[in-house]
This record gives C-alpha cells, structure tokens and sequence, in this order.
C-alpha cells in the first residue's frame, strides 16, 4: 500500500509541477518586426512555447529602451544585441544567455548611383542609432572594404528602417543599413545592395538576453526558452516550403521575396543557439568604442553558457 501511495503522490507532484509550467507567462521583446529575428514569433505561431510549458507574448520594443525594461522586470527576455552590449558596458545586470543569428542579416544598400562600398567615402549613412546594431554592423561593414568609420561616413541616426529607407528615397542620405525581407523590395525599387554582412564576418545578430537575477532564480524558464528558439530554427533551416509560406503571411509579401528571405536567414542562422565568441568580440569592442569605455571586457561579463550547455543536450546536441 505504500508503494502505491508513493507511486500516487510522485504522480501528482509530477501533474502539478507540470500544471505550474504551463501557467508560465512571460514576455520577450523584440527591437523590430524584421526576420532577423524571427525566432521567437516563429516559435510562438507553431506551437514550440506551448510545447515547453510556457505561455509567451512576443512584444515590439524600442532597442535603446529594452535594457532598462529588461531591469525593471517590464519583460523577461530580450533578442537585440546592441543595445543588450551596450546596456552591460554601462553596468545593468544582464547576460546574453543563447545566440540565435550568429552572422547578421543586415545588408549595406545605397543609392542606385553608388556601386561599391569605397564609394560611400565622405557620404552619409543612415542607421537606427548610435550604438545600435545597424550602427555597428554598417561600421563593421565599411572598416572591412578599407574605409574609416570614424573619418570617411558621416553617420546619420534617423530611427526605424522605415524612416531609413524613405530617408533614403528622397535622397536624403546616401546609403543604409536595411534586412530581410525588405531589402529585396528595396532593390525592385532600384536601390544597391552592396554589401551582405554574413558574407563578410560573424556577427551575431539575433540573442536571448536575461536580467542576471533570472539565471539563478529562473534557470529551468530560461532552458525552456532557449529550447524553444533553437527548435524554431531548426524549422526555419529544415523546411523551406513552410517557411517561405510563413513569410508570405507575416509580411504580406510575394513568394519571390519570401524564398529570396529564407535563403538569407538559412546562412546567417544557427541550429544550437551557440553564442560566437569571436563574433561577440567584435560587437564588444565596436560598442566599447561608442561608449568611450577602454578597459577590456571579458567573455564572461556579457555572456553565461551554462544554461544553454544543458538545453543543447536535452536536445541531444553534443559538444558544443
């Protein structure tokens, strides 16, 4: 009888441990509606939340704001890079916890008359905002083709690529930074792609970042999350048709844009979630930059791997 009575009460506890994952409710922020970071709405429409005991709202959020939501506990996760760097560089107690775009999707576009990046030397580029992350790949971009950042573009913040991209049509700067699927709507307009960064270097893009506190006081939440994520792209790398249909709705776009923006997502990004340390590095050292700050800032500092170490293998990946 006592067994059975053991057998019975691990079940229940096992029941209501369960029912209390489900009722798990968070919110993760998004800086923008783009593809780059697609993860997490993508892993909320098919259901990979649900899957994990999790009830998520996936939010839109200023970049430049996010870090101090993510402080004061508005939201719980965060998927920019650039201002999560930033916001750690000025001392907010966060991490970067799980990568999901270890190479960037964000392309250099210019004015039809511009055809190189060289050309783009004493001309004005328009970006998000200083310290943004459009702002450091666009830097990233230019040093990489032998121009100086600091002297040879006048950079220009002008906020959403909305206003980027009208900006841009009225001749009112010269380049920008744009993304999938976007971008490709801007060339049938006639604008220049000169430039893909996840051609060019690894920059990781689209993250999974946490107030510290959470790691300790939430690590299963957080497993969860990242399990979630890296499920959802492994569907974005392993099944095109669904996909580009996906696409197609999201953005109300034809199915030329919509496979002409998976082929971009499938290589810039990853199906383990791992954070590039090489990758991380120079973002850190672009926003050190930005931010004045010349002491050195250790891996450790921005990010923890040792949630992700478990989820990976409970997704049976090994050695990472």
């Amino acid at each position: 009888m006592s067994k059975v009575f053991g057998l019975l009460l691990a079940m229940l506890v096992f029941f209501l441990d369960n029912s209390v994952q489900a009722a798990d409710k968070i919110r993760i922020a998004v800086p923008d509606p783009t593809a780059q970071f697609i993860t997490f709405p993508l892993a909320q429409k098919k259901g990979f939340f649900k899957e994990e005991g999790l009830d998520v709202e996936v939010i839109q959020i200023v970049g430049s704001s996010a870090p101090a939501a993510l402080v004061n506990g508005e939201i719980d996760y965060f998927t920019g890079l650039g201002s999560t760097v930033s916001g750690i560089l000025q001392g907010l107690p966060l991490k970067i916890v799980a990568c999901y775009a270890p190479a960037s999707t964000y392309m250099l576009i210019a004015r039809p008359e511009i055809t190189s990046v060289p050309e783009l030397k004493g001309k004005t580029l328009g970006v998000a905002a200083y310290g943004h992350g459009s702002h450091i790949i666009a830097k990233l971009v230019v040093r990489h083709f032998g121009l100086d950042p600091e002297k040879d573009i006048k950079f220009l913040p002008i906020g959403s690529g909305r206003a980027s991209r009208e900006k841009l049509s009225q001749g009112l700067i010269d380049a920008t930074v744009s993304f999938p699927p976007f971008v490709f709507q801007e060339q049938r307009q006639g604008f220049n792609v000169l430039a893909r960064a996840y051609e060019l270097f690894s920059s990781p893009q689209s993250v999974l970042s946490v107030h510290v506190k959470k790691i300790t006081e939430r690590p299963d939440e957080i497993r969860r999350v990242i399990k979630a994520g890296i499920r959802a792209n492994r569907y974005i790398r392993g099944n095109r048709d669904g996909m580009i249909e996906f696409l197609m709705e999201r953005y109300k776009i034809d199915r030329e844009i919509a496979a002409a923006t998976h082929e971009s997502l499938q290589k810039a990004f990853s199906d383990d979630g791992s954070i590039p340390e090489m990758g991380l590095r120079l973002v850190i050292e672009e926003a050190k930059k930005s931010a004045k700050v010349e002491r050195e800032v250790p891996f450790s500092e921005v990010a923890d791997l040792s949630i992700l170490t478990r989820a990976q293998k409970e997704l049976g990946i090994q050695g990472k």
